[in-house]
């Protein structure tokens, strides 16, 4: 079970690191700003999740 929790957590930050980047790289580069917004709000939403995965995951470990 650790070891899962540990991918699913990672996976969970990695994912918002990964969008995190690509909206800064296409707000950088004066892209679309619609998709700049919807990358943000996916960002804010996929932290949220993460932050559910670690607080459940540090839970269940007490």
């Amino acid at each position: 079970m650790p070891f899962s929790s540990n991918v699913l957590v990672g996976v969970a930050v990695g994912a918002v690191f990964i969008v995190l980047l690509l909206g800064l790289g296409n707000m950088l580069r004066g892209g679309n700003p619609n998709l700049s917004q919807k990358l943000m709000r996916w960002r804010v939403g996929l932290q949220f999740v993460a932050i559910l995965l670690i607080i459940g995951v540090l839970w269940f470990r007490k």
